[in-house]
């Protein structure tokens, strides 16, 4: 979770106090139009990865969509953190009620809570939460209750909400007969389904491929922010009071990044250029904005009233924050097919930009996709994906060996790297000093073969690379990309040797 920034400038206007307003200017919520909800049979619901596959096309374009599941619950999430999980309990995060102003003496942060929590006793502190505010507004519609809130958050007063976040662990029951618990999508075995790009980990990630739970009270909010690796991500509400969801579609991100840039920040707190400056800031998950800024700015923003029973799928890309209209419990994880190797290569080019640690490897799991399904089924996006990163290796791969650098082979065993100066995952192929062990990407200028330890580099290149560039030169084969000139290869010329 992030930590209050060290001041730098200080800035003596903030940018969002134009957007202070009285009580009639929350109008505004009325303008943000519905996502889409969709009803699956129970013949649709069988496989979740096709069905989302299905509707896609349509929802993507809104950015967050609702399923209404039709299968139930047999055994509540109460009973499953009670009495199926042993010694349950949780830690909280502190959250002011208010807009901070967004310079070096006033910024976003939400700080640990001083107490573990049962189920119990933070449905006691919401239930109390919820009597300072109004007992009214837990039977009052979710439209009345977003006013309240962000009358309360742009007031600015002292008041703060507790959020339990990224709880390890599922509240779907190991029940045999919860029907619920029992279908492929309980969150916690979408991993390993046929489809999912998951399936090739070896090891778990919680809140990636394993699940985490959400437990809130009223007004407790999760702050703008975009999937990690810009994944899907999906979220079934298990019980209690409507979630309130923003979304913002993926072909609006940059705009989105603008607009934060611009409206929100002061420029003493971005250390990056650009919309980088304004992704690092975001990245720290305690942006909390109105939308209003971003529908005066042009952007669309999509909502979603979460209850009891209902999914919410975010796509790849997508801008989301909301906060919960009373006690509830959530539960939410990551999940990638095919569609998301696009967006992963262009959060992988960002990453590297800033230097940010990769958490998935990437290249690794698009190469095992594309080497166990060589058919056509696999979309054009995917293929000229494939084509991409073939051609930047083989261009890195000949200016490394007119530095007369020598080649060895990895053993196909061995998983992938990190680069030591940007972060990026290597795993095809990358360099290694045998003298201090650094691994370094192709992609940097190299001057000459010497690490700056003084000795030798080497290129490794995995034992099945040849096998991956066969498949995309059958790609290319394909025509799917005819502008494109053909794949100069230096994988095939037999460069490997015994260095």
């Amino acid at each position: 979770m992030a930590r209050p920034r060290t001041a730098r400038n200080r800035s003596p206007v903030s940018k969002q106090e134009s957007y202070k307003f009285k009580f009639s200017d929350v109008d505004w919520t009325h303008k943000i139009s519905d996502c889409p909800a969709y009803y699956p049979t129970l013949q649709e619901f069988d496989d979740p990865f096709i069905y989302l596959q299905k509707i896609a096309p349509e929802a993507s374009q809104f950015g967050i969509c609702k399923i209404i599941s039709p299968v139930k619950a047999s055994v509540s999430a109460a009973d499953v953190l009670k009495k199926e999980i042993k010694g349950f309990e949780f830690g909280t995060y502190r959250q002011p009620l208010r807009l901070p102003k967004w310079n070096a003496n006033d910024t976003g942060v939400f700080f640990s809570g001083e107490r573990k929590h049962t189920y119990d006793t933070f449905e006691s502190e919401a239930i109390k939460m919820l009597k300072r505010q109004s007992p009214r507004l837990g039977d009052l519609p979710p439209s009345y209750v977003e006013k309240k809130f962000w009358l309360e958050m742009t007031h600015g007063r002292k008041g703060t909400v507790e959020y339990g976040v990224n709880i390890e662990g599922s509240a779907f029951s190991s029940d045999p007969n919860d029907q619920l618990g029992k279908c492929k999508w309980h969150l916690k075995t979408l991993r390993g389904l046929p489809q999912s790009i998951f399936r090739f980990l070896e090891h778990i990630i919680p809140g990636i491929t394993d699940p985490m739970l959400y437990i809130g009270m009223l007004f407790s909010m999760f702050a703008w922010h975009v999937e990690d690796h810009y994944l899907h991500s999906i979220n079934y509400h298990h019980s209690g009071a409507p979630k309130t969801w923003y979304g913002v579609p993926g072909h609006h991100a940059l705009q989105f990044e603008k607009v934060a840039r611009n409206q929100v920040y002061s420029r003493d707190i971005l250390s990056a250029a650009g919309e980088d400056g304004a992704f690092e800031v975001i990245a720290e998950k305690t942006t909390i904005f109105p939308p209003k800024i971003l529908l005066d700015n042009g952007v669309s923003v999509y909502k979603a009233v979460q209850k009891p029973g209902e999914f919410v799928i975010t796509f790849p890309r997508v801008y989301h924050a909301g906060f919960s209209n009373g006690f509830n419990c959530g539960e939410a994880v990551n999940f990638a097919i095919r569609d998301w190797f696009p967006f992963g290569e262009e959060a992988g080019k960002r990453y590297a930009r800033l230097h940010k640690m990769v958490i998935l490897p990437y290249q690794e799991l698009l190469f095992k996709e594309v080497s166990e399904h060589e058919g056509t089924d696999i979309p054009s996006s995917v293929k000229a994906t494939v084509l991409h990163q073939i051609r930047s290796l083989n261009n890195a791969l000949f200016c490394l060996n007119n530095l007369k650098m020598p080649f060895d082979y990895l053993q196909n065993s061995q998983g992938s790297f990190v680069c030591d100066l940007c972060k990026r995952d290597c795993y095809l192929a990358f360099t290694e000093c045998k003298s201090c062990q650094r691994y370094t990407c192709l992609f940097h200028e190299f001057k000459s073969r010497h690490c700056s330890c003084g000795y030798n580099r080497v290129v490794l290149l995995r034992k099945d690379i040849q096998e991956v560039e066969v498949v995309a030169k059958k790609f290319e084969e394909e025509e799917i990309m005819s502008r494109h000139l053909n794949i100069i290869s230096c994988i095939g010329e037999g460069l490997a040797r015994n260095s």
